[in-house]
């Protein structure tokens, strides 16, 4: 077992925290190590870490990180990255999220790992203002700077990042189509059995039958377009005033809502509020269409697992987004930050049954094709194998255990 261990490359993922990688990782871990990959993640100690683990079947490391700005934090982070770093000696070190694509990145290049990879999801810079936005501009060119590799999750992002001069455009990619994880479509293929459930779903939620739900997956900020969508959704209710609005995620401080918003959300008859879902899955056969008015992404994957669903999708033309909906076919984007064309895209998908499930079924297909999880896997494995060799760390493509058994 030890010869084999060693043999296997040393593989090192590092995130902020460990709900990233229960959510955007999922499966990932396990297949990089079928293929082969001894791996380990490293995240901000939560009870998500040991579910990650006993899922994944890979080594875990609880390090403290900050979501937020907090420098002498920050600094004891960075010191024990590199501590567990020397000490595992791995081939590669793959940091995603902004905080630890900075820190992991800048620990893997004090410690010389041989291959360094910075996994882009986003960039919080572009809704950010004043010495705010110039501190995010540094840490990620520094972050892109002590990494070998960018892997931006969507060709928009890529472009951002570029134009931007973060990054050359030599060194930031973009695998298949984009997205992180891609979608395991078989979740979103219901049942009978589901089917039964969701209807209790809708009668727990006390939501009527005939009621049309507008669905939303996620933090629940400004920059996620929460007061866009209310303000929409209120406008939406004088021509359908039975709709409802189901929100799904947790409130957060780093980027709040107005006080009196989220007292209005909390309060408003024809508003659900569940706050955060484990297994969103099910929850997804209740709506009608999804809305997702964001200020900036990287990625969405909620908007894979709407389109799974055969749902099309109402969003702002943002970074991440317009690679994730094909406006007109999968769903309908509008101006960032117009209220009056966000109702009226909603309104339309209400009102015209056959476009809604027309654009729904396009996009189902689309991420059929695009976007299953196991391709974009593939495509990690093989750009891992692809970047040894030019570091010379294998002389050839390296084989998985099944490849080199069936040789």
């Amino acid at each position: 077992m030890q010869g084999e261990n060693q043999s296997r490359t040393r593989l090192c993922y590092i995130t902020t925290h460990a709900m990233s990688a229960e959510f955007l990782m999922r499966g990932q871990l396990a297949f990089l190590r079928e293929q082969g990959f001894d791996v380990t993640l490293i995240a901000s100690p939560h009870e998500s870490l040991a579910a990650v683990a006993e899922r994944e079947g890979v080594t875990i490391i609880p390090i403290p990180m900050e979501r937020e700005i907090s420098p002498w934090r920050d600094l004891r982070a960075l010191w024990q990255l590199c501590a567990v770093l020397k000490k595992l000696n791995p081939q590669i070190v793959n940091s995603g999220t902004p905080k630890a694509g900075l820190l992991g990145n800048l620990a893997a290049w004090l410690c010389r790992i041989p291959v360094r990879v910075y996994t882009l999801r986003g960039l919080r810079l572009e809704t950010a203002t004043g010495w705010k936005s110039k501190l995010l501009n540094a840490t990620e060119r520094l972050a892109a700077a002590c990494a070998h590799q960018v892997i931006a999750v969507s060709h928009s992002l890529r472009e951002a990042y570029v134009t931007r001069r973060l990054s050359s455009s030599n060194k930031t990619i973009v695998l298949r189509h984009g997205s992180s994880n891609g979608v395991s479509v078989e979740r979103f293929q219901f049942n009978e059995t589901q089917w039964s459930q969701i209807r209790e779903l809708r009668t727990i939620c006390n939501i009527p039958i005939e009621s049309p739900i507008i669905g939303f997956v996620g933090r629940l900020t400004r920059d996620k377009g929460i007061p866009e969508l209310f303000a929409a959704f209120e406008q939406l209710l004088n021509e359908f005033p039975d709709a409802r609005l189901m929100l799904i995620g947790e409130a957060e401080q780093g980027d709040p809502l107005p006080a009196d918003l989220l007292s209005r959300l909390q309060s408003h008859p024809n508003v659900t509020m569940t706050g955060a879902i484990k297994d969103v899955a099910l929850y997804y056969g209740l709506f009608d269409l999804f809305a997702f008015p964001s200020y900036r992404e990287g990625f969405p994957n909620v908007l894979l697992e709407a389109a799974a669903c055969g749902l099309p999708v109402v969003g702002f033309k943002a970074t991440g987004t317009i690679d994730a909906v094909i406006d007109g076919s999968t769903g309908t984007l509008v101006e960032i930050g117009d209220i009056a064309e966000l109702a009226s895209a909603l309104s339309r998908y209400l009102r015209e049954s056959f476009v809604r499930k027309q654009h729904g079924e396009t996009g189902r297909r689309r991420v059929i094709r695009d976007f299953r999880r196991e391709d974009i896997w593939q495509a990690l494995v093989d750009n891992y194998r692809t970047l040894l060799v030019e570091k010379r760390l294998a002389t050839r493509q390296i084989q998985s255990p099944s490849e080199a058994k069936a040789a």
